[in-house]
């Protein structure tokens, strides 16, 4: 059964490889391979819901992803989440170009009478890619000083936009920023 469903930017590969780096040292070390294992991809992710109409959503991505040109992203920082299930985290440089990107992607699922819930609102949303979850605590400090051994900032595009449902993540839908339809399952 679900768990929810989320809509994400996925990478360029060049930067997608330079995140993969990341998940797989991490996994190497058996530090975390949670996200290898429920088959994720890298991304940042712009909303998330328990329950959605997939095919109102998929409108209006659609619409979305074909007036959006590739977004320029720099992932310069590394970071944790307050939560209980210690995610790891590169953050992107904070850009208008990003900022505006979700706000304009809220907008358009608010007038299509989608709730934007408290964590994804423009106003509190915080954009990170993850690159592991479900950290033991005690292996949090050896995972950070993995991490800053990546060579950052790592700079690319987000070029894909998608619906996915997890556990384990599949993809329902993408689109091409700036392009038409490219997959459907």
């Amino acid at each position: 059964m679900s768990q929810g469903y989320a809509i994400e930017v996925y990478f360029d590969p060049a930067l997608e490889n330079q995140v993969l780096k990341a998940w797989n040292v991490l996994a190497r070390r058996q530090i975390s391979t949670q996200l290898i294992e429920i088959e994720s991809r890298p991304h940042i992710t712009l909303f998330t819901s328990p329950f959605v109409d997939a095919a109102k959503l998929e409108n209006v991505v659609r619409n979305f992803a074909a007036k959006q040109e590739p977004l320029p992203l720099s992932f310069s920082s590394i970071g944790s989440l307050p939560s209980d299930n210690n995610v790891l985290f590169l953050g992107p440089t904070p850009s208008l170009s990003l900022l505006q990107f979700h706000s304009q992607l809220c907008d358009a699922m608010k007038k299509e009478g989608f709730e934007i819930g408290e964590e994804h609102r423009p106003d509190t949303w915080i954009p990170f890619c993850p690159v592991a979850e479900e950290v033991p605590k005690t292996r949090m400090a050896e995972a950070f000083t993995l991490l800053r051994e990546l060579k950052l900032p790592v700079s690319g595009y987000a070029v894909e936009i998608s619906l996915v449902e997890y556990q384990p993540v599949r993809e329902l839908f993408s689109f091409t920023l700036g392009m038409h339809h490219i997959t459907e399952i």
